[in-house]
């Protein structure tokens, strides 16, 4: 493998897996109550926040110069330095587009919960007060 360059192969960010919430959304993937899917909505959004903090230093890392105009630093930065940063900004622009999707997919399966609970109790008399 010496001299080559490594592939990507993953050239798209995957959609997130099926999500259901109570009795809706779509089945085959994650499980959750109403009540469990709004701590596990705030460890995503957690997680995302993170990994903005990550793609921020990522691409400071991506904008790396030479630190004068001799041969060696300008070979080491075009050559190395420079591919390594792109390729790590890359990846953690990636994690965060998978995570965004992810909470997007989680909020809208809440929220067919949260229309279908108001359905259930429209038809079923209303609610009542308290």
């Amino acid at each position: 493998m010496t001299g080559e360059k490594p592939t990507d192969r993953l050239t798209e960010v995957p959609p997130p897996a099926p999500i259901q919430v109570g009795g809706n959304g779509s089945p085959g993937g994650y499980q959750f109550s109403p009540d469990e899917v709004r701590g596990v909505i705030s460890k995503w959004k957690e997680l995302l926040t993170d990994l903005q903090t990550d793609l921020s230093n990522a691409n400071t890392i991506a904008e790396v110069r030479p630190p004068g105009q001799e041969f060696a630093s300008g070979d080491f930065i075009n050559r190395a330095a420079k591919v390594s940063g792109e390729t790590l900004q890359l990846q953690h622009q990636r994690m965060v587009d998978y995570v965004k999707n992810y909470i997007d997919a989680l909020e809208k399966a809440a929220g067919i919960v949260e229309e279908h609970e108001d359905e259930v109790h429209r038809s079923v008399g209303g609610y009542r007060a308290v």
